[in-house]
């Protein structure tokens, strides 16, 4: 009869078995038989406990090791183009291993996120390294979830920090992945949903803190899939970039060029110039150059740095951090036109007449050195006569054409009358520990214009100077309204007592008129947010639709290639056209403007949503504290489960349900977006005057919920609402003494006080 093997033995024949290890593979491997098999179940069992061996579904293994056949995740591919795949079932104490899908005709179909069931090789010579062959596609892109982990005597529980969603995951004992309670988790779908019960889920990477100030920006990256860390690769690539010569460039450092930006600004894509034009045939017009990073001469084409900036589209901007496209040794060192630095831009020369009118322009690739980095303020200070010790030896130069400029430009833009839409931008203001200390909203200067002018036009000029040359780009599109939500806007304006011109081809001449109507009015907000409302969204594309806002024909994102994968390649489309490099559009980039433009329009929107939803967890941080005080605002929106007020002081929106409105049934009108009362024929619809009372606000989804005491200066009846037929009595006045009670505890000494404005910047 033969021994029981050492259980050095044991892991050195698993180790070279890792198909064979079943508890009978093993005995039969030594020639283990009859009730010596008790033996070897007593020493595979100290193995398990010691931690060398892992069983599983009666089999055992080394925990350091992954199966031979293992479920894995698809990973993007790397900047050589190969894939690699995580494992879902990794378990050991050290780094997770990498996994090499080794290719196959059959694999071509696979993409980043796949699941798949994998035969797996260790490879030779490497440490936790190893190859793997397809077997089958198991699932595509699993559900992400991200929620609060709650420690539970067996796994746990994610709880969701979505608005509106009260959906909850068991987390099986195993799939915690150290998740601790209390943690932000970000998690997926695991195992197929049980008939009765909560769904599972698997851990998959721990955030942290969910209350920490810092997290609420994390939060958003996490949920909507932000990249927000580059490669090393893409690092390494940055870093070696060396400072651009003169060599194939015009030499412009002559030219007083200058950067207008916001104060806190990191990185400097533009710097602008108006000189009067010595032409006597162009009385009072003028001379504009605009200068824009040449971000081209770093990021080629094929480049690591390009397939990240493609990959990200464009930086997100967050009040306590931003993700950039670039790195920062580009973003905010070499594509960067710094004060007294000589930076490589392409330059636009443009002559204007004394209307604003375009005469012509023409492109330059150039060395530029910027005279000088204003802030917004300081330049505006300086065109109001009181210049700061450096815009003084600029002001008659230099800051007093641009200014004169920019009142020409101001008259074209009058005639030409893109949308005028009045809706202030609000900002928040954080402390050194990322807490909200006040909400502002950001002024709007004539130095602010003065730039979007500059800027507008040379995007303009981009777009003509590309179709001349008929050299393919990307444009930037913005379509004509939907006529139904053209009829929704129109029914907002009468029932306001204003109109909208109908039975023509609209204009954005037609509803300027229109805003200009409810200009100075209570209707004036409402006006404007339901012209927003009614807008198509713009988005890029190799096709030329023109751009209904700006009401321009021709238009392409030319001027933030730091910041838009857009404008880099209408950057290099311009190159190409001018025939100034190789480092122009490619063919291969021509042939996929269209799934290029798909891609960057996505990331955009996702930039949107992720950044609305950052700012929506600050406010409800802001307003935690102010748990049972009444607020000023204006409903904002309709929904059949409520009303959406827009706080008048933090511009945050609070939802009202529907169950608090009142003691009647609210019949919901889609069509005409009103509640109205069945019993009191009250109507609720955008635009009212409300005053609510928060009830709850929760930092963590960023969600407010308000019961409205007042709706137009007249007192609503609050409780919970009732089906149709079924009368609920209430005590006459019990609504305002509540009301009365609630205003007379917000205004005890020490109660909060609301936010104070204060002059902020605008976002570039």
């Amino acid at each position: 009869m033969a021994d029981i093997p050492s259980k050095d033995a044991i892991l050195r024949w698993i180790s070279d078995n890792p198909a064979l290890t079943a508890k009978r593979d093993i005995a039969k491997a030594f020639g283990i038989k009859g009730a010596q098999r008790i033996d070897l179940k007593r020493v595979l069992k100290e193995l398990e406990d010691q931690g060398h061996l892992e069983r599983r579904r009666r089999s055992y293994r080394d925990p350091e090791k992954l199966p031979p056949v293992s479920i894995l995740q698809v990973q993007a591919p790397d900047a050589e183009g190969d894939l690699f795949a995580r494992p879902l079932e990794w378990q050991g104490e050290g780094a997770e291993p990498r996994v090499l899908l080794l290719p196959r005709d059959s694999d071509g179909a696979l993409g980043a996120g796949d699941r798949i069931l994998a035969r797996l090789t260790e490879t030779p010579g490497e440490d936790q390294h190893y190859t793997a062959r397809l077997i089958r596609k198991i699932g595509v892109n699993p559900l992400r979830i991200l929620g609060l982990f709650r420690q539970g005597a067996e796994g746990g529980r994610i709880l969701p920090i979505d608005k509106g969603s009260d959906k909850e995951w068991i987390v099986p004992a195993g799939a915690e992945h150290g998740a601790k309670d209390g943690e932000l988790v970000e998690a997926e779908a695991a195992g197929p949903r049980a008939r009765m019960g909560l769904p599972k889920a698997r851990v998959t990477s721990r955030l942290g803190d969910p209350g920490a100030p810092r997290a609420v920006s994390l939060i958003a990256i996490h949920q909507h899939g932000i990249p927000d860390h580059f490669p090393d690769a893409v690092l390494a690539e940055a870093d070696a970039a060396k400072p651009a010569g003169l060599k194939g460039r015009e030499d412009l450092r002559e030219l007083p060029l200058v950067t207008i930006d916001p104060a806190d600004a990191r990185d400097h894509d533009d710097a602008v110039l108006a000189q009067p034009d010595p032409d006597p045939s162009n009385e009072g017009g003028f001379i504009l150059w605009v200068a824009i990073a040449d971000v081209a001469h770093y990021v080629t084409p094929g480049s690591q740095l390009d397939r990240e900036a493609k990959k990200r589209g464009n930086s997100t901007y967050f009040p306590d951090r931003v993700v950039p496209m670039l790195p920062d040794h580009l973003s905010g060192d070499l594509c960067s036109l710094h004060e007294g630095v000589a930076r490589p831009v392409l330059a636009l020369r443009m002559r204007i007449d004394r209307h604003g009118q375009k005469l012509s322009h023409d492109f330059h690739r150039a060395l530029i050195r910027s005279a000088a980095s204003l802030t917004y303020e300081e330049a505006q200070a300086a065109a109001e006569g009181n210049p700061s010790d450096r815009a003084g030896p600029l002001l008659d130069p230099v800051i007093r054409p641009l200014f004169d400029a920019y009142a020409a430009l101001k008259s074209a833009r009058e005639a030409r009358q893109p949308l005028d839409l009045d809706l202030p931008e609000r900002r928040i203001i954080l402390n050194d520990a990322g807490e909200v200390t006040s909400v502002a909203y950001r002024d709007r200067m004539d130095a602010h214009r003065l730039v979007e002018e500059f800027m507008v036009l040379a995007n303009v000029c981009a777009a003509e100077t590309l179709i001349a040359k008929k050299t393919p780009l990307l444009f930037r599109v913005h379509e004509e309204p939907d006529p139904d939500r053209l009829d929704a806007l129109r029914e907002v304006a009468e029932a306001s007592g204003l109109t909208l011109a109908k039975g023509q081809v609209l204009r954005t001449a037609h509803l300027n008129r229109l805003l200009g109507q409810a200009a100075g009015t209570d209707q004036a907000e409402l006006i404007n947010m339901s012209t927003l409302r009614s807008m198509t969204q713009a988005y890029y594309a190799p096709e030329n639709f023109g751009h209904f806002g700006l009401a321009l024909r021709n238009y392409a994102h030319f001027t933030s290639p730091i910041r838009r994968y857009a404008d880099l390649i209408v950057h290099r489309a311009l190159i190409a056209a001018h025939r100034w490099g190789k480092d122009g559009l490619q063919p291969e980039e021509i042939e996929a403007l269209a799934d290029t433009a798909k891609q960057i329009s996505d990331t955009e929107r996702r930039s949107m949503v992720a950044e609305r939803d950052t700012t929506d967890r600050y406010l409800a941080a802001y307003l935690k504290d102010r748990v049972g005080s009444t607020f000023e605002g204006r409903i904002s929106g309709i929904a059949k489960f409520g009303v959406f007020v827009k706080l008048d002081d933090s511009g945050a929106d609070a939802l009202v349900p529907i169950r608090s409105l009142g003691n009647e049934y609210f019949h919901y009108d889609r069509a005409a977006q009103t509640l109205m009362g069945a019993d009191s024929g009250t109507t609720l619809s955008a635009g009212q005057r409300a005053l609510v009372r928060l009830e709850e606000a929760a930092p963590i989804s960023g969600g407010l919920v308000a019961e409205m005491i007042e709706l137009d200066g007249q007192e609503m009846a609050t409780g919970p609402s009732r089906r149709p037929g079924r009368p609920v009595q209430r005590k006459a006045g019990q609504a305002k003494k509540k009301a009365a009670k609630a205003a007379k505890k917000a205004a005890r000494p020490g109660s909060p006080k609301g936010p104070k404005r204060s002059v902020s910047r605008r976002r570039k």
